[in-house]
């Protein structure tokens, strides 16, 4: 029937919520593992010892149930709450390399934050609710991450 809702067809439907959020932070990529010339060869302009910043904007998706009785996957609240704890308070205004512990021995690339967000959010997040991590480095720039 034509417009049923979700309780009257009682079939189970998936909804993906995704909230996005800007965080600012400098950083330099420089592997610990490569020498300075191959540094300077692989990251160019990015491993300027003094480094240079970005103004990210990140988008964190989840995927799950709709609630018959919420009619949500997850409050956003709740996920507002999350990507503060995760995204805001340990990196924003931040030289990534050196007030992140993570940090220290990886490089600072978008690619390597989208899986700290990741690793972090599925610490704070409801069982297998997390879907994806998108990174806007810049507006040409962007990275995506689904735990993989």
């Amino acid at each position: 029937m034509a417009g049923s809702s979700v309780s009257d067809s009682g079939a189970e439907r998936i909804g993906y919520i995704s909230r996005v959020q800007c965080f600012s932070a400098c950083h330099r990529l420089h592997s610990i593992h490569l020498s300075d010339e191959e540094n300077k060869q692989v990251y160019g302009k990015c491993n300027n010892p003094n480094g240079h910043g970005h103004n990210y904007k990140v988008e964190v998706t989840v995927r799950g149930k709709i609630d018959r009785l919420t009619g949500m996957v997850m409050n956003l609240t709740d996920l507002k709450r999350c990507i503060e704890d995760v995204i805001m308070t340990p990196l924003d205004h931040k030289n990534l390399d050196k007030d992140v512990p993570y940090f220290a021995n990886v490089v600072s690339t978008t690619e390597n934050v989208a899986v700290y967000i990741w690793d972090n959010m599925v610490k704070v997040l409801p069982p297998n609710l997390l879907y994806e991590i998108k990174i806007h480095e810049t507006d040409k720039n962007i990275v995506i991450y689904r735990g993989e």
